[in-house]
């Protein structure tokens, strides 16, 4: 049985450079961590480290590890933290699901919602574009993305709730030929570089992408990248232009416009699956609530 510990103190070996600098990171004496390296090797049977000069380097085994234990250490870390929760008397958690803007838009009033139901409530949010659930709860309320004229998802275990249908939109500088106008076909964007704030095709990126080639092009990305936010700021630098969702152009940096996109429309369906829990109905009940609420306010 491999020791969780030792992984991560290997972990830190290797970010370190050095036995020496990792025991001062960790406040452990150089021997300490020297022992914990040599059981390590003994429990998995391989060779972590071979002299190089006077001192030693880690082998290419040792770096696999350390890769692999990377998602191992992150579950061991959130199990680890539902311990001290039991500890301390403080069990009760509601795990959140979503993507960015909605994490920005909606969530603080659902925080403020739930807590003021169970005030002793700890909220865990957590970002589900690109997915990756490890290092987290299982999630209470999972936000998602689907194409508005596509299958509708079920999750076995949740209740599906739709949220809302948004339009996306175009933004670019107030500056620009094409500013001017009040909508914009997708295809006037034909020529124009893009900015692409989902470089791991995310949902959202799938259906600005599809968009794209119903209308008959690929977009030229100047830049991708994973983040709405920074793709807005490299917008107002004119390095070129965004499709983004509604929710995520609430507050525009200055200098920046949105029109809306047509021809075609460019729509997405927002939805939440609610985990179905008997003990805690009452609490992801009263989330999806705000939820609802938080989705009906127009921008």
């Amino acid at each position: 049985m491999l020791n969780p510990r030792r992984l991560a103190i290997l972990r830190a070996v290797l970010e370190a450079g050095s036995i020496n600098k990792a025991a001062r990171n960790l406040s452990y004496a150089p021997a300490t961590v020297s022992q914990h390296m040599a059981a390590l090797a003994r429990e998995t049977g391989l060779i972590l480290f071979e002299k190089q000069g006077r001192g030693i380097v880690p082998t290419d085994a040792a770096h696999h590890l350390a890769d692999q234990a990377q998602s191992l250490l992150a579950d061991f870390g959130r199990l680890e933290r539902v311990v001290a929760d039991l500890r301390g008397g403080q069990a009760q958690h509601l795990a959140i699901a979503c993507f960015a803007s909605a994490a920005e838009r909606w969530i603080p009033d659902v925080v403020r919602a739930v807590r003021r139901h169970q005030p002793n409530l700890t909220v865990e949010i957590s970002l589900n574009e690109p997915v990756d659930g490890r290092g987290r709860r299982r999630p209470d309320l999972d936000i998602r993305t689907e194409p508005a004229d596509g299958a509708e998802v079920h999750l076995d275990g949740y209740r599906r709730h739709e949220l809302t249908v948004e339009r996306l939109v175009v933004v670019l500088p107030g500056t620009h030929p094409l500013a001017d106008a009040p909508e914009l076909a997708l295809r006037d964007l034909e020529g124009e570089p893009w900015v692409d704030h989902d470089i791991y095709d995310s949902p959202i990126g799938q259906i600005i992408q599809n968009a794209c080639r119903a209308a008959g092009f690929t977009p030229r990305y100047a830049a991708r990248l994973d983040d709405h936010r920074a793709a807005l700021r490299l917008v107002a630098s004119g390095i070129g232009v965004t499709v983004l969702p509604r929710l995520a152009v609430a507050e525009l940096p200055g200098g920046l416009v949105a029109r809306p996109v047509v021809r075609p429309a460019v729509l997405r369906r927002i939805v939440v699956h609610a985990r179905r829990d008997r003990r805690r109905g009452d609490l992801i009940a009263h989330a999806v609530a705000r939820l609802r609420d938080s989705a009906a306010r127009p921008d």
